[in-house]
């Protein structure tokens, strides 16, 4: 395939939408005429699934791998940051020609080298973290009028920049922008929308229609998803207009279960109260709600239209393949794909289709709430038929169940004692998938750059502590109330030599003074500490740092002699001392 043939590709995924969340997919409150729309147009698979949470989804889409092995498979405590020698999709693309974009919700690590812009995107607009508004994104963003750091071809320095408007809004603009701009060649765009992930916040014309219905749970979360469904429709009209839609292939699609759209006593629940297409449980629920996704794909200039249902079993990791095979791109074995191309499928060439089971596990469960180290825990083995279910939650633990899709959809009734021999098969299919990913996730963690040239200084936040159970402070909410925190950041020093270190309890565009008369940092076997100054707004203290791996922990001290962490830390390489 020549350059001028290659498809264009249009990614589009949002945050914390489930299966039920569309009109498309029976729901009786929510109008989505838009994307209803792009489900009649399109190939659907009914059987897709993503992981229960969003960093290992977004970690499979992007490199074709089981996101325990990529280092990214939790949301924050250092776990939600790709290892640097990680391939992503745009990478790919980008090797072969393409002008790649990414816009939105990243999520898999807000330091050099793991930032969209060092994983293979030439043109960015994003926010850090796992959210807008939470700790490590810039200070003062609340969906309105945000601002997002922008990144152009050519360079991985990005810019802050205030943009006009609601966040998602400004993510479909800034796409029609890119979409412009490089409609002359081939190109690939991640378009990975924020919403309707909470808080729920959307303008009020969009939620208004939603307000007095009784049935609906939570009517702001669906105004966000009819403000994405307007917006959809915009976009598509806007490819067509540019002559782009007849060989662009568009992908809709979800990255876990819903959050928003039902009540749920806990996680694992059947719904309460809303709806959630028959489904059990919710986002991060190993059951069905929390991992199975709409997966959409339109392209018709290759015959992917009409509104075909597949029911196949198929995942987040097969995105990859699918598209390298798609536009005529080679993937080099440094890959090393976990998925499988789906186009046998899409050509009704079930004979080349070579997957039997598929396995999702959420490593360390809700709140880690099970070990890294257990096999099998929080786990879902799939099979066309069958799902063995290993919820941590629920006890006693191990206590596998055993559903039958084709007879009980919404997971029900387990039938685990009738079938002894089937678990026992179930249980040995995860067995080569836990030997894949166990000695990564457990002996690995990935680390931040210091003095990095791409990013320095290097701005640290504390929901990238690693800890040693739980999560840390990872929201303005937690933060203010100054808790008593400490736990290292992984980094790596890049360039030996003078480093300067400025710790804060508020990033520095807060305005705000350090509430502690102490401080204190550890690295590389060094201890530094210093008094600090009434109504200091940083404590700044320097080091000679060799480079190599190390931990940084940092210590502000209160009058009674506790100590949290500094949530924020910048770290500066200002110095070359020579040094190896």
């Amino acid at each position: 395939m020549n350059a001028a043939e290659r498809p264009n590709v249009i990614l589009v995924m949002t945050d914390d939408q489930g299966y039920g969340d569309l009109g498309c997919h029976g729901n009786p409150n929510l109008k989505t005429p838009e994307i209803d729309k792009l489900y009649r147009e399109s190939i659907r698979f009914t059987d897709f699934h993503v992981s229960p949470f969003c960093t290992p989804t977004r970690a499979s889409l992007m490199t074709g791998q089981h996101a325990g092995r990529t280092g990214a498979y939790r949301t924050t405590g250092g776990l939600s940051i790709l290892f640097p020698e990680k391939k992503t999709i745009a990478n790919l693309f980008a090797d072969n020609g393409y002008a790649t974009g990414m816009i939105g919700k990243w999520h898999l690590g807000d330091n050099a080298p793991q930032r969209p812009q060092d994983k293979g995107f030439q043109d960015v607009v994003w926010h850090r973290c796992g959210g807008i508004g939470q700790s490590s994104d810039h200070w003062g963003n609340d969906y309105f009028d945000d601002t997002f750091e922008r990144v152009t071809p050519g360079s991985r320095i990005g810019k802050f920049e205030e943009f006009e408007g609601y966040c998602t809004d400004v993510f479909f603009r800034e796409a029609i922008r890119f979409v412009d701009q490089n409609k002359e060649k081939p190109f690939f765009l991640y378009l990975a929308l924020n919403a309707p992930h909470g808080p729920y916040r959307v303008p009020p014309e969009w939620e208004q229609p939603y307000k007095d219905n009784k049935e609906i749970v939570n009517s702001a979360f669906y105004g966000m998803i009819a403000n994405i469904d307007w917006n959809m429709g915009v976009f598509r009209k806007r490819l067509d207009e540019m002559g782009l839609a007849e060989n662009t292939i568009l992908i809709f699609m979800t990255d876990n279960g819903t959050s928003g759209g039902g009540k749920f006593k806990g996680q694992d629940s059947q719904v309460l109260a809303g709806y959630n297409a028959g489904m059990r449980g919710k986002k991060s629920s190993i059951y069905e709600g929390g991992q199975r996704v709409p997966f959409f794909i339109h392209w018709p200039k290759g015959d992917l239209t009409g509104g075909k249902d597949i029911d196949t079993l198929a995942a987040h990791l097969d995105v990859l393949p699918t598209l390298a095979e798609m536009c005529g791109v080679q993937v080099p074995d440094e890959y090393d794909l976990d998925g499988l191309s789906l186009t046998p499928l899409l050509k009704g060439q079930q004979d080349r289709w070579t997957r039997d089971h598929l396995v999702i596990q959420h490593h360390g469960g809700r709140s880690f709430s099970s070990p890294l180290d257990e096999p099998l825990a929080d786990t879902a083995v799939l099979t066309e038929k069958w799902r063995l279910v290993n919820s941590w939650r629920e006890t006693p633990r191990h206590n596998f169940k055993l559903y039958d899709m084709e007879q009980d959809f919404s997971q029900a009734n387990d039938v685990s004692s009738d079938h002894p021999e089937l678990v026992k098969q179930l249980k040995s299919l995860y067995q080569p998938f836990w030997e894949s990913v166990s000695p990564v996730l457990l002996d690995r963690v990935s680390r931040i750059d210091l003095g990095n040239p791409d990013q320095n200084p290097t701005e640290l936040c504390s929901q990238d502590w690693v800890m040693e159970k739980g999560y840390p402070p990872f929201s303005f909410g937690q933060i203010k109330r100054l808790p008593r925190v400490v736990a290292p950041w992984m980094v790596d020093v890049k360039e030996p030599g003078r480093y300067r270190l400025t710790l804060r309890q508020w990033p520095e565009e807060a305005n705000k003074p350090v509430v502690a008369v102490r401080a204190k940092i550890e690295i590389a076997g060094m201890e530094k500490e210093v008094p600090v100054l009434d109504k200091s707004m940083g404590v700044v203290m320097e080091l000679d740092l060799p480079a190599g791996p190390t931990e940084l922990v940092t210590y502000l001290y209160d009058k009674k002699g506790e100590a949290g962490g500094a949530y924020f830390t910048e770290v500066e390489f200002i110095e070359n001392k020579g040094g190896e």
